[in-house]
C-alpha cells in the first residue's frame, strides 16, 4: 500500500512538472546604431586648456653662496643659513644645488 502510494504521488509530481510550460523569457533587443551617430571618443575640447611654458632662470638672477672665511671649498648656502655646502673643483660662477633645499646657487 505504501509503496502504490508512493508511485501514485511520483507520477502525480512528474505529470504536473512536465504538463506546465517553463515561463517565456521576454525578448531582448539588440541596440542597433547608424554610422552617423559615431563620435569621438574622449569628444574634442572646446576650450583649449593653458600650458604653462616652462621658465628659464637666466644665470644672473641666482643668488651666490657665501663663502666661509679661512675654508676655501667651503660656502654657506644662500637658501639655508647655517649649512655648509662643498664647492671644491667648481670653478667660481657655476651652478650648483643646495643638497638642503634643491635650488640652484652660484659658486662665489
Amino acid at each position: 500500500m505504501k509503496f502504490s502510494f508512493s508511485l501514485a504521488l511520483f507520477t502525480a509530481f512528474f505529470v504536473a512538472s512536465c504538463a506546465e510550460e517553463p515561463p517565456q523569457r521576454p525578448h531582448q533587443r539588440v541596440a542597433t546604431y547608424s554610422p552617423a551617430q559615431t563620435q569621438e571618443y574622449p569628444p574634442p575640447q572646446t576650450v583649449p586648456l593653458p600650458t604653462a611654458a616652462p621658465t628659464k632662470v637666466a644665470k644672473g638672477d641666482y643668488p651666490y653662496g657665501i663663502p666661509v672665511p679661512s675654508k676655501p671649498h667651503l660656502v654657506e648656502s644662500p637658501y639655508s643659513p647655517g649649512k655648509y655646502v662643498d664647492v671644491e673643483g667648481f670653478p667660481p660662477g657655476i651652478e650648483v644645488k643646495d643638497p638642503y633645499t634643491d635650488k640652484i646657487f652660484l659658486v662665489p
